[in-house]
């Protein structure tokens, strides 16, 4: 079985890579640009249906002003660029907002932080998935109302491919990705010569009205449609989730990092704003209408929509009408978005492992996620990731929607304190600098870090005013938790490292007054004499060969057969008239322990190795349940004495080297995080 199971998981991630390997898994621009900015491209897939869908409550006439909020969406995704250019600068370690803040800011802020990203990171996996699952049902019919479904499996797939390494994700996930950058290039330019031309064409859903809600009668008018407002924006806001995961990922990048990875944020800053204001600028001229419902909120001629009338995304609308005499390039159009929303999860599979690994050196989180696997990915935090991810997907059935409004506002909470830690940070280093040119650059980036601090800030009282009652409660509970989580497992990390410090070296390093050897016997053979062998090469105190009288009748037959083995040594046989063997053992142990709180107790328990699984369920079973009770006993050691049977010698070839022993092979948690 253990061979089966790790040829399984070679199948599927790959054969291990060495630490030395490390270096070659860094990532060139090139490759980092899909990799980092997925998430953030794939926004302006869903960022416009969000305004739009809005907008709508307020009727048709409430869609003339998207293309002003779209402009408010880019004036702060282009700021919060400009200010992490400074912070990759500043802090290529990789710690991203977590440590600007934790640095400048205090422990606390630096928390708060971290557990907003991380509650960003898993909605991030679960918004773009079931984004591109909708997408796929606009492609393909049969998927509709099977999104949530597809969606898990697509997480599924996309974790397993992060699993076998950054690299070999990274390179996988560049063509998808250019392919997008690529089709939507067209889209724009298409689109743009058919509108300039006046040859451009409506798209289905402009042959309907859109009927405004209650309480939006007049449209945009008074406190309402001011509040309206803000929402559609603080909704197209998703557009810079995806923006801090560079600032996460610069370790990942090749030499030099941080100009490397300025460079790709420039990019993703201008791809991006590009993008979301094509989208809707082609929606605005093709007439394109997104509601919520829209058997309740379209209406044509005065009636209700068509029973069977599916509404499409606005990418897939626009791409219908652009494209209508050539087919396949709605096709293309419709299914590369829909793919890259699918990969723009893996922006969340880079950031958040990588920021569970720091977290975790610093003791905020389990040690467990501070390792690579044996791909050199820190495998732990990948699957965690995809759990949780899984986890919002079924509960939330997939909508967009409804995932959308948990979404964001930890962005800008780690937005607004990177922003401001940076701040603080230029203040801290401006008095130490003399040098009028290294002066000049540092007071423009502080005008920047100033910049983007006071508009993501506005941004965040903006989102938790008009998202809070719609949903963004939970995302806040939910960081809340994660907080509380990583304070206690801190202090209790604190807890058990005080609790192992030595304070007094002499006491620490004085030998137990004796040491008693206790050898537990259930049968006279091999590995009972090993176990003796063992424990008198030890040269205890005391040495005392123990059984339990389970039966009694076998208990005759061990001593029987000890007496008969001309062992030099008594046999001391422990009542049991409850039948069970864990109990008289432990009851023997606290004697001893009693009389000579001082003394030490050693149990010698025989144990067969075995090399098929089916084996562990037949043997060591009594052995494992007494061990576990003599791991909590004080001053006790317990110590296996294996003895190897002859099917474990199988076990000890590499089944991807037959000519290599395992025990040549790093242990797991040898491969570290490397830097």
């Amino acid at each position: 079985m253990p061979d089966l199971s790790d040829a399984a998981k070679r199948l599927l991630v790959g054969r291990p890579v060495r630490s030395e390997r490390l270096g070659h898994t860094l990532l060139p621009k090139r490759i980092a640009l899909p990799v980092f900015a997925s998430d953030a491209l794939s926004s302006v897939a869903y960022a416009p249906d969000e305004i739009l869908l809005t907008l709508s409550l307020a009727g048709l006439a409430s869609y003339t002003i998207s293309p002003w909020v779209g402009l408010a969406v880019v004036i702060v995704m282009l700021t919060v660029v400009a200010s992490y250019r400074q912070t990759v600068r500043a802090y290529p370690s990789g710690g991203g907002d977590y440590e600007v803040a934790t640095t400048n800011l205090g422990p606390r802020a630096g928390l708060t932080v971290a557990s907003a990203l991380q509650v960003d990171y898993v909605l991030t996996v679960a918004v773009s998935v079931s984004s591109g699952s909708h997408y796929l049902a606009t492609v393909l019919p049969a998927a509709r109302d099977h999104e949530a479904i597809i969606a898990i499996g697509l997480v599924a797939l996309i974790a397993l491919i992060n699993l076998r390494g950054v690299r070999e994700s990274g390179s996988g996930f560049a063509i998808p990705v250019y392919l997008f950058m690529a089709g939507m290039g067209v889209m724009a330019l298409v689109g743009g010569i058919q509108w300039a031309t006046g040859t451009l064409g409506t798209a289905e859903s402009a042959q309907f009205d859109v009927l405004a809600e209650a309480g939006y009668e007049e449209g945009l008018m008074g406190l309402a449609g001011g509040f309206l407002v803000l929402r559609a924006f603080s909704s197209g806001a998703a557009a810079l989730t995806g923006v801090e995961a560079i600032s996460n990922g610069v370790p990942a990048f090749r030499k030099p990092k941080s100009k490397n990875a300025a460079t790709t944020l420039l990019l993703l800053g201008l791809i991006g704003a590009t993008m979301l204001m094509t989208v809707i600028g082609l929606a605005r001229a093709t007439g394109v209408r997104f509601v919520q419902d829209p058997h309740l909120q379209l209406a044509m001629n005065g009636q209700p929509v068509p029973e069977g009338y599916e509404q499409d995304p606005v990418i897939g609308q626009i791409a219908q009408t652009v494209f209508a005499g050539f087919p396949p390039m709605f096709y293309l159009v419709t299914a590369s978005t829909g793919l890259i929303l699918l990969l723009a999860a893996n922006t969340a599979f880079n950031g958040f492992p990588t920021l569970a690994s720091i977290l975790s050196k610093d003791g905020y989180l389990p040690r467990q996620l501070y390792t690579r696997g044996d791909r050199l990915a820190f495998s732990n935090g990948i699957i965690i990731l995809a759990l949780a991810a899984i986890a919002l997907i079924w509960v939330f059935d997939a909508e967009v929607t409804r995932l959308i409004q948990l979404y964001i506002v930890g962005v800008f909470v780690s937005f607004t304190l990177g922003q401001l830690g940076m701040i603080r940070h230029w203040n801290e280093r401006l008095p130490s600098v003399v040098a009028a040119k290294e002066r000049g650059a540092m007071k423009r980036s502080r005008a920047i870090n100033a910049f983007g601090f006071a508009l993501t800030a506005l941004v965040l009282a903006v989102v938790l005013i008009t998202k809070f009652t719609h949903g963004a409660w939970i995302a806040i509970g939910l960081m809340a938790l994660l907080f509380a989580v990583m304070v206690f497992i801190r202090r209790h990390y604190q807890h058990v490292a005080d609790e192992l410090e030595i304070e007094d070296v002499a006491a620490a390093r004085a030998l137990p007054s004796r040491v008693h050897a206790l050898v537990l016997v259930s049968k006279v053979h091999k590995p009972t004499m090993r176990a003796l062998s063992y424990a008198r090469a030890t040269r205890p105190s005391t040495l005392q060969a123990i059984t339990v009288a389970v039966d009694r009748d076998a208990a005759e037959q061990v001593r029987r057969d000890w007496d008969a083995a001309e062992v030099p040594l008594p046999l001391t046989v422990l009542d049991s008239p409850y039948r069970d063997l864990t109990r008289p053992v432990l009851e023997y142990v606290k004697s001893i322990r009693r009389e000579s709180p001082r003394d030490l107790v050693v149990v010698y328990v025989p144990e067969y190795v075995v090399g098929h699984w089916w084996e562990r369920v037949l043997h060591n079973q009594s052995a494992l349940r007494l061990k576990t009770r003599l791991l909590y006993t004080p001053g006790v050691v317990m110590a296996s004495v294996p003895w190897q049977l002859a099917s474990s010698a199988r076990s000890l070839v590499n089944p991807d080297d037959p000519g290599e022993r395992l025990g040549d092979l790093p242990a797991p948690g040898m491969v570290r995080r490397g830097e």
